[in-house]
C-alpha cells in the first residue's frame, strides 16, 4: 500500500463514548465530508481524508488539519471554504486568514 501525499483531517468532535458533542460537528464538519473526498478525486490530488474526534480546538471550529504540513485551519464551515484550502494546497500555499495555531 502506498501512502498519499497529503492526509487530510476534519474534526467531527466525536468523545470517547462516541457523543458527537462538539463544535465543529454541530457546524456540520460531517456535512463536508462527502464534497470533501468528491474533490479530491476531481482534482487528482494524492490525499486521504479521515474524520476524527475532538481535536480540542473549539473555538475554531470546524476545524480542518493537513499533514504531513501541519497545517491547521478553523472555520471551515462551507463549500468554498474548502475549496479555497484545497486551491491553496494544490499551489502549495497557505490560506493565512484561515490558519489557527
Amino acid at each position: 500500500m502506498e501512502t498519499p501525499e497529503h492526509h487530510i483531517f476534519v474534526c467531527a468532535s466525536f468523545r470517547a463514548d462516541g457523543d458527537p458533542k462538539g463544535v465543529c460537528h454541530r457546524k456540520g464538519s460531517v456535512n463536508l465530508l462527502p464534497y470533501i473526498e468528491n474533490e479530491i478525486l476531481d482534482r487528482g490530488l494524492d490525499a486521504q481524508i479521515t474524520s476524527t474526534g475532538c481535536m480540542k480546538a473549539c473555538d475554531h471550529g470546524p476545524v480542518m488539519v493537513i499533514q504531513p504540513k501541519g497545517l491547521w485551519y478553523g472555520n471551515v464551515e462551507s463549500e468554498d471554504s474548502v475549496d479555497e484550502i484545497l486551491d491553496a494546497l494544490e499551489e502549495d500555499e497557505v490560506v493565512a486568514e484561515r490558519r489557527i495555531g
